[in-house]
């Protein structure tokens, strides 16, 4: 059986996304080992976190300039390389600044995926494939997610956290070896041909309008998302009185519908390319009063778990058609930097809420938390469908000038 060229195209980048968040939550299992075996605090356990996501995302933008210019597949290998060699260098620290320069490191090279990945999509993949294929990309980065904790606790009791560390950096050297050697079949975004255009519309393109409302849109999804993925479980304990072990099970539940979700966004954006924004308005809605649901109505346990579910699938399903929109609004050559900019969002929104959240539960107040999860998903719809008339208003601007 002979895989076609956009399914091979599909499984390399899958890989490495796949590693890029595998490698930040295989970390916080080894947090109490760490403790004892460094004798640090938790508050520079946490460091780890931060450093390898908050290099990731200063560095986004300007790697999507890099990628952009000189093309993308030398920065995929490298920066794929040396993100896994960090990894598996952790493994031989003695000391625990050691363990903090490679996180650094590992955030070096993790900050290449994003504007990479989509560049190398945008250009290898078939246009009325392309929202599946971007699905699949964000499938394999949630399954990297759901995979890291419970893999590396695994292996930590078999191997120890230095086996383990080692054992997971050095599978990502076959990962990019593959990459190395199939890198015929990833072709580049196709670049523009006015040359002095870009240039002049480079240095205003990420402070436009248009993309800085992509950014919000994807920082407060992100601060939504994140808000539920950090507190469910203590919001459900402690206003419902839910044991903690069903409030785990429906915390799963919304990462299950959330990662099957995106498959389906990926379908729709496919097959319905001119309703993109409506499909994504209405499933935001659906999640955010389905999460009101669960914090406001009065029902049995497992009718919580299956709102979760449904709540995290709706909002799975919005995530690839936001990244169409994004890919859309895109000039010609500059894909790289816009989702280099855009998806910094990302781990920015993800690192605002948990702390202020975290204060409203200690205050007594652990009924606002889901409320104001709701209420950012309805302040993300306006950035997204002002970003797309924006986007739309541009391009008809452009017109004349072709």
């Amino acid at each position: 059986m002979t895989l076609s060229r956009s399914t091979r195209v599909n499984i390399l980048i899958g890989n490495g996304h796949f590693l890029s968040h595998f490698y930040v939550l295989c970390l916080p299992p080894m947090f109490l080992v760490w403790q004892h075996a460094f004798h640090v605090s938790f508050a520079e356990l946490g460091m780890t976190i931060m450093l390898m996501s908050g290099t990731t995302a200063i560095l986004q933008t300007p790697v999507g300039f890099l990628v952009d210019k000189y093309g993308a597949r030398p920065f995929l290998i490298g920066g794929a390389l040396l993100m896994s060699l960090s990894i598996a260098a952790m493994g031989l620290a003695t000391q625990f600044w050691q363990i903090l320069v490679l996180a650094t490191l590992s955030g070096v090279g993790n900050s290449v995926i994003h504007p990479s990945d989509y560049a190398i999509l945008s250009g290898s993949v078939d246009k009325d494939r392309m929202g599946r294929s971007f699905a699949l990309h964000t499938f394999s980065g949630n399954l990297g997610f759901s995979a890291g904790p419970p893999v590396a606790a695994f292996l930590m009791l078999a191997m120890g956290w230095r086996g383990t560390l080692l054992t997971v950096g050095l599978l990502g050297v076959p990962v990019v070896l593959s990459i190395v050697l199939q890198s015929r079949i990833l072709s580049d975004q196709v670049k523009e041909v006015a040359h002095d255009a870009v240039r002049m519309s480079a240095r205003d393109l990420l402070t436009s309008r248009t993309m800085i409302l992509f950014f919000m849109f994807f920082m407060l999804g992100a601060m939504a998302g994140g808000g539920v993925q950090s507190w469910l479980v203590t919001v459900l304990h402690n206003l419902k009185g839910i044991g903690l072990a069903v409030a785990a099970t429906a915390l799963t539940a919304y990462m299950l519908g959330s990662t099957s979700g995106v498959l389906v966004g990926g379908w729709f954006a496919d097959t319905f390319k001119r309703h993109v924004l409506p499909f994504v308005t209405g499933l935001t809605i659906l999640s955010a009063l389905l999460i009101l649901g669960v914090n406001w109505l009065n029902v049995p346990v497992m009718v919580i778990v299956g709102m979760t579910f449904l709540s995290g699938l709706a909002l799975g399903a919005s995530r690839t058609p936001r990244d169409v929109m994004v890919k859309d609004a895109a000039p010609p050559g500059q894909i790289g930097k816009v989702f280099g900019f855009v998806s910094a969002g990302l781990p920015l929104g993800s690192a605002v809420t948990p702390v202020p959240f975290g204060m409203l539960i200690d205050r007594g107040h652990p009924e606002l938390v889901l409320v104001l999860v709701a209420v950012i998903l309805l302040l993300s719809l306006f950035c997204a469908g002002s970003a797309r008339v924006s986007a739309r208003a541009e391009e008809a601007v452009a017109l004349p000038a072709e």
